[in-house]
């Protein structure tokens, strides 16, 4: 079994206030003692499993960020914000799930990423249909402290709210998003490493790739954005980047591809 990841897009709704999303926060006092038991299972079973396997980058940024985000308590979102934003400026913005596509977007454009604040159970270690806050925050937040990886995920935010009305673009973006944001792996000294927060927090994903023959192939901007995916098992398809400035600049390429309307535009 294996955790689905569903990439948070939804239809755009216009003229949405933020009015929901401002009000959301993070009720650290109601999460139980056997939440952070979870948490604590989750977390020091991937950080064992990790290593060998993760993106130097992704450790780093997870010690740098370790007295707010380590296995001994659920993180709270507001102490964890003051050490994330010394970084990059990312803080965390508390949402309900899917929302809105054009508030994705803007959100990150503003360097905002969205969490749940919903924690899976003991029995659901290896199982969830949606992402909870395991995969949000160790998944996703330590490489926002990298900045070549965090610019990435800043103007993929830009991009996307300056075209949330063009559905055709916002599913390009979306398989960009899911081969490289959830799924995206990177060569290192001539290693395949993992950077994908999809993989970072699931451990029978992280241990799939290198225990079956997964389709590996080199980044190319054309092809992720033509090609489909499945959210509901293991993926067969990896695309690796040879370093995360070539994944920023593929964000020059793409923008230039749309201004030579070589990519479908309606």
């Amino acid at each position: 079994m294996h955790i689905i990841y569903i990439v948070t897009l939804s239809p755009v709704r216009k003229n949405r206030a933020f009015f929901m999303l401002n009000f959301m926060k993070q009720l650290y006092n109601k999460y139980t003692k056997q939440d952070h038991l979870v948490w604590e299972c989750l977390f020091e079973r991937q950080v064992n499993n990790l290593p060998n396997k993760v993106a130097k980058e992704y450790l780093d940024c997870l010690e740098n960020l370790q007295p707010n985000l380590n296995k001994t308590y659920i993180p709270n979102f507001n102490k964890l914000d003051v050490g994330l934003s010394k970084f990059e400026g990312w803080i965390i913005e508390v949402v309900p799930g899917l929302i809105p596509v054009d508030d994705f977007f803007s959100l990150l454009a503003n360097k905002k990423f969205c969490s749940s604040t919903w924690l899976r159970k003991m029995d659901q270690l290896d199982y969830l249909e949606e992402p909870d806050m395991f995969h949000d925050i160790f998944g996703h937040i330590p490489l926002l402290a990298h900045k070549p990886y965090a610019d990435f995920v800043a103007e993929f935010g830009k991009i996307g709210f300056a075209h949330a009305e063009n559905e055709e673009i916002v599913k390009q973006l979306q398989r960009l998003y899911w081969f490289t944001i959830e799924f995206g792996l990177i060569r290192q000294e001539e290693e395949l490493k993992i950077y994908g927060a999809g993989i970072i927090s699931s451990f029978s994903e992280t241990n799939s790739i290198f225990q079956t023959k997964a389709i590996i192939k080199p980044f190319d901007l054309k092809e992720i954005i033509e090609t489909d995916f499945e959210t509901d098992k293991l993926q067969e398809c990896y695309f690796v980047i040879e370093s995360f400035e070539q994944l920023y600049d593929s964000l020059k390429e793409y923008k230039m591809m749309l201004k030579n309307q070589t990519v479908l535009k309606d």
